[in-house]
């Protein structure tokens, strides 16, 4: 589950951590809870964040895949698109999330696609919409960060993967 992936990042978006020696592709994750619930991030732009997450280990006690599994997937997408519209210079922290379960799913992979609603100087909103293997919509979500400028004591909570090789 938590093995290294493969995101498709536009090259302008590569190259504008590069400068700052931030391994883009190395550093991105779903971080250590989308890591153990099977997040994987499929595509990732400011524009567009699409990512999967499998049903099996995040069910509640009915079976059916838990909202809050639905939410992490949200959450996730929608935090990573705030960030990359952030840019270098800013952290994308989640203030407001809601979710709406439309329909339960037992089996297979939900895929989330994020699509920005609002990007902002100091807020990025953007909808989340979760749909199982057939199409057909489990979950709408919309989720907003507030955008703050990095503090140098952030440098310190960036995993060692992202950094550049010296």
């Amino acid at each position: 589950m938590g093995e290294q992936q493969h995101v498709k990042f536009p090259q302008e978006v590569i190259d504008e951590y590069a400068t700052l020696g931030v391994d883009l592709p190395a550093l991105f994750s779903a971080g250590h809870l989308g890591n153990r619930m099977g997040v994987q991030i499929v595509e990732a732009s400011a524009e567009r964040v699409v990512g999967t997450m499998p049903v099996e280990g995040n069910t509640q006690p009915y079976g059916l895949l838990h909202g809050g599994a639905s939410a992490v997937l949200a959450e996730t997408l929608g935090s990573v698109g705030s960030m990359l519209h952030g840019g270098v210079s800013k952290i994308a922290v989640g203030v407001d999330l809601n979710c709406t379960h439309h329909r339960g799913v037992r089996s297979g992979l939900v895929t989330g696609v994020a699509t920005p609603v609002h990007r902002g100087r100091s807020t990025a909103t953007y909808e989340i919409v979760i749909s199982d293997e057939q199409g057909k919509r489990v979950c709408s979500a919309r989720l907003t960060c507030l955008l703050r400028d990095i503090n140098p004591s952030d440098s310190g909570n960036l995993p060692e993967a992202g950094r550049a090789e010296a």
